[in-house]
């Protein structure tokens, strides 16, 4: 009976609200446990122990990606509001972003290249602190694998998410605008989700420095791309 629902979109749908309405009740009883991480992993767990193919859940997942435009959209609110504050410090986020962007891309090709990873590996890690359709067009552009980057993009996003604010603020990083343009440099989306929860000022910064990363790294691997292909 369960691999007759899961050809139905609703089941994806429905799988995908009832996991994470879980993890949300978990996040607020363990505040560590982030709702994000643990839905991908009830997630990615409960296919595989069912054995329903990834092809059926994505007919359901797949409509609730549509409404990632709108959110990422959304996000933009908080930026618009606080605008007049981030103005005052615009140079400083500009060459903030800047150097962050231009770190991870060196960063992420150094650390794949020490490990001996051949060279779709390296291209295909180079924008991983890109939004994933930035990073899955990077990579096409660059040589490497789309899907392979936007899975480090993913998990990019996910990993700061996670560890980004109390690594940020383990190492002096507590002001919300410097917090805000770190995190929306390094994990995009999915750390700016992350800390909005908290302060939306904090959450418009880290949107801003997310458009920022997107054209500022798309401009920084122009040469890379001339170099490689």
């Amino acid at each position: 009976m369960l691999s007759e629902f899961s050809h139905n979109p609703l089941f994806g749908i429905t799988l995908t609200l009832i996991i994470y309405c879980l993890s949300q009740l978990i996040n607020h009883r363990w505040r560590f446990i982030h709702p994000l991480l643990l839905t991908s992993i009830i997630l990615i767990a409960f296919l595989i122990i069912t054995k329903i193919p990834y092809e059926d859940y994505a007919m359901g997942g797949d409509v609730i990606k549509l409404l990632l435009g709108p959110a990422t959209v959304a996000l933009g609110v908080p930026f618009y509001k606080y605008y007049q504050h981030y103005r005052k410090s615009a140079s400083a986020i500009v060459l903030s972003v800047t150097i962050g962007s231009a770190t991870g891309i060196i960063v992420a090709g150094l650390s794949v290249w020490l490990m001996n990873s051949d060279q779709e590996m390296i291209l295909s890690m180079l924008p991983k602190s890109t939004t994933t359709p930035i990073a899955l067009e990077l990579a096409r552009q660059l040589g490497g694998s789309p899907e392979l980057g936007a899975v480090f993009a993913v998990l990019t996003g996910l990993i700061g998410s996670v560890l980004g604010p109390r690594f940020l603020r383990m190492t002096g990083v507590r002001m919300g605008l410097p917090l805000g343009i770190a995190m929306g440099t390094a994990s995009h989306g999915i750390g700016t989700a992350r800390v909005i929860r908290e302060s939306e000022y904090v959450g418009g910064a880290s949107a801003l420095a997310m458009a920022l990363t997107g054209v500022i790294t798309s401009i920084l691997v122009v040469p890379l791309i001339w170099w490689f292909n």
